[in-house]
């Protein structure tokens, strides 16, 4: 996560959230769904006299998290393990509450955006970054092409269905004022990342840890394992004389507590 995932993928999601902090002298930020505390480090750096409390599910992540904090001494970053929300922090604990690239479904992303609220105290902003429609095109054309060659109508749909309800920046903007936050404000990147192969594709951690888990969650039950053989063979044929582009666009939301 750390040597490859930030720098060459997480990166872009972080870089915009900060981009759209508004944030003033002794700001206390909620991280939730930390993972190895990017980028709590920065965020530190950029506002002053800033706080992080992050949370995250996994406990290696939270331990690797930790020890990067002790090597930067006396610093106000603490980490929680919290499993499920909502976490135990009280009500209007918090001036901003923010998560990079969250994982899960619908229902997932709704508990979430309740907690960023409920965390909040009144004014407080809410950020949230994630993958907006036409992410991940090329994925989900091979996959469909895998359905069609091997008759699977099932997958087919699921991935077609998939693809086109991922969101805008419209359909972000009203799933996030459906949970009470207000005043959303979305804004978008767009960029490609490159492959040199099918395997490498497959292998990259960046797939392994977040564009696969990502996909995964379009498609709850299936057996993906030779659908993803398909698609790393896919790979090396169609991009044989060159690298493989998978398209990203980078969303991120900022939103307020009103009340």
């Amino acid at each position: 996560m750390e040597t490859f995932v930030v720098p060459r993928y997480l990166a872009f999601f972080g870089e915009l959230t900060m981009e759209l902090f508004l944030a003033g002298e002794g700001a206390r930020i909620a991280h939730l769904g930390c993972r190895t505390g990017y980028p709590d480090r920065q965020l530190l750096e950029s506002i002053q006299g800033a706080s992080v409390v992050g949370f995250d599910a996994s406990a290696a992540a939270l331990e690797l998290a930790r020890n990067k904090v002790a090597t930067l001494g006396d610093v106000p970053i603490e980490y929680y393990e919290a499993r499920e929300l909502p976490t135990e922090f009280e009500d209007g604990s918090f001036s901003h509450a923010m998560s990079l690239h969250p994982i899960g479904s619908v229902e997932d992303r709704e508990a979430l955006y309740r907690e960023m609220y409920r965390l909040l105290y009144p004014g407080g902003q809410a950020l949230l970054a994630l993958p907006l429609r036409g992410s991940f095109q090329e994925l989900g054309d091979l996959l469909r092409e895998y359905a069609l060659k091997f008759d699977d109508g099932e997958l087919g749909s699921a991935v077609e269905e998939a693809m086109a309800s991922r969101h805008t920046l419209e359909t972000l903007s009203e799933e996030i004022e459906g949970s009470g936050l207000d005043d959303v404000d979305v804004e978008i990147r767009q960029t490609t990342l490159s492959f040199d192969s099918g395997r490498a594709f497959i292998e990259d951690p960046v797939t392994r840890l977040l564009v696969l888990p990502e996909v995964q969650t379009w498609l709850p039950g299936v057996d993906m394992e030779k659908p993803w053989d398909y698609v790393r063979d896919a790979i090396d044929k169609y991009w044989s004389e060159g690298q493989f582009e998978l398209s990203l666009n980078v969303g991120c939301a900022s939103s307020r507590k009103l009340e």
